[in-house]
């Protein structure tokens, strides 16, 4: 087993994110601490790691972001690296200059790196200046004053984007002119409501556009290497659903242009570490979107095919060990899918949920992320993700067929979710037949139509009471009905 200079990892996120990384720390011999907010005290993650030290904060959300909290709390767990996870404070360069600063390795890129490739409009600039593909832009910094006649010359249709955040908050398609500023402002208040970043840009909008992007790995030696594409089309509200790997849109001619564009512009950015750049694919056309410098939520469909445990690599590559995967040792095998299960209700514009998870039960021989477990309450205090369904398979029929079973045989009661939704996608012509972009789900309502919002305290307590643990519960139906409000049988 692989030497560490360090013995514990503080993990400086929750949910399922954080009981994955605990599960890989294991496998590597290192202890666990999490710094959890109470609203956690019963997640998975809190029982599962090897120490849990509270932190406390105005609101739950903002316990988390605390820098000097959680570096206190790395102190105490006596933690020599720490794992700030995705979201949170994984793409915060004072945070990671923060934690080096106080001398604990930060398991991701450089703070500068960082604060590059974090910052979209610095981004996109040095990968231009690089020679790489970028759609037509219009930066509002550069020249404030023109800002606007600078977009109107590019031409409808056209994204408005902020330069800092991510998760599609903050952007707007523009397809009237006359609508520009409108959207502009709009853009800019929600920016600086969720970032604290009004700064924003401008850039021609691709109509029916995939999102593709690679997968790479970084060492502090100056071996790079990508683990091939993921195809991130499935989307609402920019915010992807349903990721996989091989994506079905690309040649293998094309899959090589891409992967290779990848790695070049993040050994121009002399990266380290695991991260992700993203690509916005038409035709045969691919251009720079970002670089995401931190693990990323589908980061599993990777691991399926190659074999390749992106979280073991990162600790490698923090504790200072060379690469020990050279390009042609990673090897695409079959077809893997994720299904993002989030607490939302699609039939009503995706409204977050909330509840209490009455009973849980995940389908068989498939590989489950999950940050729940039942008898928790769903609050809205985080985001709505609750869980991952990864399947894998040898060819991309037989995954979707997988894919569909699993989301139909889970069980998920007290709370509603985007299973219906995922279960119809994966039945969907189109998406069979791989022919989707970006707007697919805008384009086809009626696949977020048809969740049973009406009668749900019924549904959920005749189902529950009809299933096998919970009927053989004597305290199930009193808690039911305290759960359930006046409902009775």
């Amino acid at each position: 087993m692989h030497k560490f200079p360090f013995d514990t990892v503080l993990i400086a996120n929750r949910g399922e994110i954080a009981t994955r990384i605990i599960k890989t720390l294991r496998t590597l011999g290192l202890r666990s601490a999490i710094a959890y907010h109470e609203v956690d005290a019963q997640t998975p993650a809190v029982s599962m790691a090897d120490l849990a030290i509270p932190i406390t904060g105005r609101t739950p959300i903002a316990s988390y972001l605390d820098i000097a909290q959680i570096i206190a709390v790395a102190h105490r767990a006596n933690a020599g690296a720490l794992h700030p996870g995705y979201g949170l404070l994984a793409e915060n360069a004072e945070f990671a200059r923060a934690v080096t600063n106080a001398g604990i390795a930060f398991i991701g890129p450089a703070p500068e790196t960082i604060e590059l490739m974090g910052d979209k409009i610095r981004a996109r600039n040095f990968v231009q200046s690089n020679g790489f593909p970028v759609a037509p832009c219009a930066i509002e910094e550069d020249d404030p004053a023109t800002f606007v006649s600078r977009a109107w010359a590019i031409g409808a249709p056209l994204l408005v984007k902020p330069s800092g955040g991510g998760g599609g908050k903050g952007m707007r398609i523009v397809r009237d002119l006359d609508a520009l500023e409108v959207a502009i402002e709009q853009a800019r208040s929600e920016a600086r409501r969720h970032f604290g970043d009004g700064r924003l840009y401008v850039e021609r909008y691709i109509e029916s556009p995939r999102h593709i992007e690679v997968q790479v790995l970084g060492d502090s030696f100056g071996n790079l290497v990508h683990l091939f594409e993921r195809e991130c089309s499935v989307q609402r509200r920019f915010q992807k659903i349903i990721e996989e790997s091989p994506s079905p849109a690309l040649s293998p001619e094309l899959r090589t242009r891409i992967c290779e564009t990848a790695v070049g512009i993040a050994r121009a950015a002399n990266y380290q570490n695991a991260g992700t750049v993203e690509f916005i694919f038409s035709g045969r056309e691919f251009y720079f979107l970002e670089m995401n410098t931190r693990l990323q939520v589908e980061h599993p469909v990777t691991e399926m095919i190659t074999g390749v445990d992106l979280i073991a690599e990162q600790v490698y590559a923090a504790a200072g060990r060379e690469l020990a995967l050279s390009q042609s040792d990673i090897v695409s095998n079959g077809h893997a899918i994720e299904l993002r299960l989030y607490a939302e209700a699609p039939e009503r514009g995706y409204v977050p949920t909330t509840g209490n998870v009455l009973l849980l039960e995940y389908p068989d021989n498939v590989r489950i992320d999950s940050g729940i477990t039942q008898g928790q309450t769903i609050t809205p205090a985080f985001d709505s993700m609750l869980a991952k369904i990864i399947v894998h398979s040898p060819n991309r029929i037989e995954a979707a067929l997988k894919a569909h079973r699993a989301v139909r045989e889970l069980v998920l009661l007290g709370c509603e979710t985007n299973a219906s939704l995922l279960a119809r996608i994966l039945s969907d012509e189109a998406f069979i037949e791989g022919q989707f972009h970006t707007g697919y789900l805008e384009e086809n309502p009626h696949l977020a139509a048809g969740n049973f919002a009406a009668g749900m305290p019924a549904f959920l307590a005749c189902a529950a009471l009809l299933t096998g643990p919970v009927r053989e519960s004597a305290d199930a139906v009193p808690a039911l009905h305290a759960a359930l409000g006046s409902w009775r049988n």
